[in-house]
Formats: structure tokens, sequence, C-alpha cells
């Protein structure tokens, strides 16, 4: 926190008042959110107390087989023999994969036990409106993620990191520590010696910034904040600081409420997940170095959605068990250039643009892989009329020799679905002459290609080689992730975030889901074997589009549902 920084100043005016109303309403129950204290009333912070460098003090056995790491099953498959030593980082940017926690698997295959379930009610909504207010505020300070670090706002990131601490003073008095550059690293201890480390935690994530707004026609300014119809208007609302607020918010009553976890609670804030996420790698170091491997990670990803598979009217919330790789790509091609007048044979942008052409026009081959087809048997009993048909026989296919049917059906219901199944190219960048009148001497495109589970990075790039068909056009790797493991769905860990959506939406159907974009959970994988990417908000196929969009929104109630979500996890979670 930045000793020069007024929390109350970072905080827009009108959200202020809004919020200085809803605290002169009756005093509510100590449970209650509205119980914290308002933004004008809190104290300049002191800063909290830094993160404990001790490792943890355990005993515990290794792992048994059944709790072997997916590269370790991987290794087992193959023939390979031998089980390597976890050892340091090599690298900045490289964490070596260490072994699930001992306690990572269901012990008893039945039904895990957890606490009882608290319905979501009319007191959980009431609390919504004051979540509303904080991500109002939130979303009023532009903490846009850019590529060049030249061009990073830092005081915007100062004051939004101001607010959260004058929003949440119970949060910003945890144990904490800087993750990179504007990253929040935080630690709820819980039972146990505050001063060791739960070597098993539990780590709930979220991310600060957001995308640029440019270049799209927004019905309202994009950072408004604008509470209107129900709904919280502007950039980030989906993306991701309503999961923020949504973290937050539940973390800050629980503290209130004087709850100890049975587990730590890490908290990591990310600062740059739309733009490679450097701040989740110094977070993953971090906990590498003491000796933290989380039993469950949850981060943004799939939402409770009605309208993503044919036939089903309920609500079906996706759990994302695994996601699909990321390669970014430049292309570029050269020529002399010149005075437009005199073009030659095949100028640099008309060469581009004939690569352009065919990487757009490839379709890379459509797979079913395993957690579609978990999600596809899970839904495709609920679903009802001809199309409910068509998905139960595209079901049964996808267990099946005629897959690669099934795969072609599933293509066909939408661009989601079209995603999910295959490997995708978009052409998201151009650049030419900077002239009207002047050839290109140089152009440039950026491809981003996102890369299907069972699919590899070379082998992708590969194809794109095979499919421009043209030397000289050059091809630069300027980002690149492998698609991630997938998380297993028979463990104590799904079970436990199925039983907290069951409290929030209490009609939806809980599925594994590929998430189709990339999220910081991704660099937990090395860590641990249970990471999930779920945000936990009804979202309408109008709101799914408008995330990187116009007009992005969220309604109050799911902000609410979400905020109840995490305080059922946070309750829940098993000793």
């Amino acid at each position: 926190m930045s000793a020069d920084i007024d929390p109350t100043e970072a905080i827009p005016q009108v959200t202020a008042e809004m919020i200085a109303k809803a605290a002169v309403r009756p005093a509510a129950p100590a449970a209650e959110p509205t119980s914290q204290p308002r933004p004008q009333e809190a104290a300049k912070p002191q800063p909290p107390a830094p993160l404990s460098p001790r490792r943890p003090e355990t005993t515990a056995p290794p792992p048994s087989r059944s709790a072997t790491t997916p590269a370790e099953r991987a290794r087992s498959a193959s023939g390979e023999s031998g089980t390597p030593e976890a050892e340091p980082p090599e690298h900045a940017d490289q964490v070596s994969e260490q072994p699930a926690a001992p306690d990572a698997v269901l012990r008893d295959q039945g039904t895990p036990s957890f606490t009882p379930s608290e319905p979501y009610g009319e007191r959980h909504a009431s609390a919504g409106h004051i979540a509303a207010g904080h991500l109002s505020s939130l979303v009023q300070i532009p903490t846009v993620s850019v590529r060049n670090p030249e061009y990073v706002d830092h005081e915007a990131f100062a004051r939004h990191r101001a607010a959260l601490a004058a929003f949440y003073p119970r949060v910003h008095a945890l144990q904490s520590e800087p993750a990179g550059d504007h990253g929040l690293l935080y630690r709820w201890p819980g039972k146990g010696r505050e001063d060791v480390l739960h070597p098993f935690p539990v780590v709930l994530m979220a991310h600060q910034d957001v995308a640029p707004v440019g270049g799209m026609e927004w019905s309202a300014p994009p950072f408004s904040g604008e509470i209107r119809d129900g709904m919280v208007h502007g950039r980030g609302t989906l993306d991701d600081k309503g999961g923020l607020v949504a973290v937050l918010d539940a973390v800050e009553t629980l503290l209130g409420e004087g709850l100890v976890p049975e587990r730590d609670i890490w908290l990591f804030f990310g600062a740059d997940q739309e733009t490679g996420g450097a701040s989740a790698e110094t977070a993953v170091r971090r906990l590498y170095e003491l000796g933290v491997r989380p039993w469950l990670v949850i981060d943004e990803g799939g939402g409770v959605v009605t309208d993503a598979f044919p036939g089903l009217d309920r609500q079906t919330a996706l759990v994302g068990v695994a996601e699909k790789g990321l390669v970014g790509v430049d292309l570029y091609t050269t020529d002399v250039g010149g005075h437009a007048a005199t073009p030659g044979r095949r100028t640099a942008t008309a060469r581009l643009a004939r690569a352009v052409t065919r990487v757009s026009r490839h379709r890379y081959a459509a797979k079913v892989n395993a957690p579609t087809v978990d999600m596809l048997e899970r839904v495709a009993p609920s679903a009802k009329g001809a199309r409910g048909v068509l998905l139960r026989t595209a079901t049964r296919l996808a267990s099946g020799p005629l897959r690669k049917i099934a795969a072609w059906m599933l293509a066909g219901s939408g661009p989601e679905a079209w995603a999910t199944v295959r490997t995708t190219v978009a052409v998201t960048e151009l650049e030419g002459s900077s002239g009207a009148n002047v050839a290109a001497s140089s152009a440039r495109a950026h491809l981003d290609v996102r890369v299907a589970l069972g699919e590899t990075v070379d082998r992708t790039v590969a194809r794109l080689r095979r499919t421009i068909r043209d030397k000289k056009v050059e091809i630069e790797i300027v980002e690149r992730s492998e698609p991630s493991e997938v998380s297993p769905v028979d463990s104590q860990q799904f079970a436990l975030l199925s039983e907290a959506i069951g409290a929030s939406y209490p009609d939806a159907v809980v599925v594994p889901h590929v998430t189709l974009t990339a999220t910081d959970a991704r660099t937990f994988t090395p860590i641990s074997d249970h990471v999930y990417r779920f945000s936990p908000f009804a979202l309408t196929r109008e709101q799914r589009q408008s995330i990187h969009g116009a007009d992005e929104h969220l309604s109050v109630d799911s902000l609410s549902r979400g905020v109840h979500f995490y305080r059922e996890v946070l309750r829940r979670i098993p000793g």
C-alpha cells in the first residue's frame, strides 16, 4: 500500500454517497455484509503484516500411487520408472511440478460430508447491493492492462489498491505481500499455528486488470460503473472485478463473523492476466518457496448458463477442469515499399493478406476430449424435444468409435461449442503502411491461437506453416502455453464446488467444462492437481459475448449469489 494515498480518495464520490445511504439503514445482524465499515469511516490502513517465510512443519507421508500428478501418471503409462525429486525452479518463469497433496483424493468414494448448506435467501440478496456498490466503485478506476510496461497506469492501480483497502479493512489486515508490480497475495491462517503454514491450503483467485475498450461502441461510458435496471455496467464487471468483489465480500464478512477456516486460505489478485499473467507466476514461485501445494484452486472460468446446450432449458453450471493452450503468433512480410503509384508485383501487404486468408479458411480437426464427453453425459438426460434427442445421440457417439461424428455435431451448435472441440485461430491485429499513398515495406498480422486439449503448441504452429505455404512469411511466436492438465471430477474438491453451487443455484446441473480462454489458473497447475475455473454468475449469451467487447454488465442478483457461493466454499472446506 502506498503510504501517500488516502484510501477514501480512491473511491468515486457517487459510490461513496450510495454506500453512505446504505449504511443508515437499520442495523443488520453481525453476519450481514452490511455491517462492514463505510469507506468514509475507515482510518488510513496500516501496512499489513508480512507473510511468514517459514516453511510448513509437516510429517505428511509420501503420496500414494493414486495421488500422483498427471505427469507422473503419463510417465507410468509410457513405461518410465522413477519419481524425480522436486527441485527449486531454475528459471524465473518456471516452477517444477510437485506431487499431489496426500489428502487430495477421496478417501471414500461415497458422498463427502460437508457442513450443512445455508440456502440462498433474502438477506443474501440484500447483501448484493453493498457488493454492487463496491463493484461500481472499482469499475470506475480504469486498471487497463497493456503489454508495453511504459504505458501501464501505475496511478490507477494504486488507487484501485487503496479502494480495496478501504472497502475490505479486515482482509487488508491479513498477512500479505506484493506479487509483481501490482499483484496482491494474502494469507488467511486456518486452524492451527498462525506462524506455521498449512501445506495444503485453498487458493481463491481473481484479477484486477481489465481489457482495453478502444475501437468499440458502448451505449454508456465503459468506466461509468453505473447501476441501472438491476445491473452494474462497465468494463471489468464480468472479467474479472465481479469475481474479485465476490471473493472479497465473502472473506470480509466471514472474518467479521469470526470464522477460522479449517485450512489456510490464500487470496491472489493478479494485475496483468490480460497480458500474460507475470504476477501469477510470481505468486506461484512464492508459494513454491514456502512449500505450499494447494489442495484446491478456484479462478475465473465457466459460469451458470441456460442457452449452451440444445434442448436443455435448465441452468447449467460449467466448471472448468482444464483450459485450452494459447499461442500468440506474429506473421511478418517485407518488400521494397515506395510510392503507391508503382507497387511491386506482390507487395508486403498483399503477401500478408494471402497468408491471413489461408489461415482464416483453414479448419483444424474437431475432436471430442474426455471432459467434453463427461459434460455431455451429465447434461444429455435433462435435454428435451428433438434437439434433446440430437444431444443424447451425440453423447452416445462421443464415447464410442464414432466420436468424430459427435465432434462434428457439436461443432454445429454455435461458436462456443465449435471452439470446445477444435483448435481455433483469430486474426486480431493488422499493420501495414503508415501513409495512404505509401506502399508498405513491411506488414504484420497477429494471430490469437487457442490450442485444443490433446494438441501441442509445436504441432499447431507446424500446421500453421503448412497452411500458409509461403517461406517469405516469417512466423514468430510471441507467447505460448500448452493446454492445461485436466483436474479430476471424482474428487472431494469437485464435490465441494458442486455443493456450494447448489446452495447458490439450486436448480443448476453441475458439469465439467473446458475453459476456452486463458486464465491465471494455468500457472498453478505445477503445484496443484485440483485447479478449477468457475465464475459464480448467471450469464446470458449476450453477456458472454460482451467480455472483451462492448456493454459488459453483471446483474446485482448474480453478484450476490457469487458472494454466497464463496461463503459456502469457505464454510465447507474440510480439515
